[in-house]
């Protein structure tokens, strides 16, 4: 493989990486973010689907970003009588968003990234 089609694949990775993490930063955001009015959801957290494509260009595989997929997951619910969104029971229902688990895929983004700019690095010493 030429320096031009690892540099390539490489800069493909750190796309989808890119995308990946602007997605992790907006669920962080909204982590916090409650519903308006009762009977109204959360914000609902975000994942970045992959997929491998042909490219014939380079006569190999790059990945790229193959959906932006919202977690169906359950909402937990904390007890706020005022806030209006509130049941009829007084919760209200919070976003499905862990910051823990975001922040770890954060990293995992962030090192992903960061292996594929030092393929194009070593790739141009070479």
């Amino acid at each position: 493989m030429d320096l031009i089609n690892s540099i390539k694949i490489s800069t493909a990775g750190m796309r989808v990486q890119g995308t990946r993490l602007r997605v992790i930063s907006e669920n962080i955001a909204n982590a916090d973010s409650l519903p308006d009015g009762p009977g109204d959801e959360p914000y609902r957290r975000k994942q970045v689907s992959f997929k491998n494509v042909l490219d014939r260009s380079i006569d190999g595989r790059r990945i790229t970003v193959d959906k932006i997929l919202v977690d169906k997951g359950a909402f937990e619910k904390k007890f706020d009588p005022q806030h209006p969104a509130a049941d009829e029971n007084g919760y209200v229902a919070v976003p499905n968003v862990n910051p823990l688990v975001e922040m770890m895929d954060m990293r995992e983004a962030q090192r992903s990234y960061e292996a594929n700019l030092s393929i194009i690095n070593v790739s141009k010493a070479c």
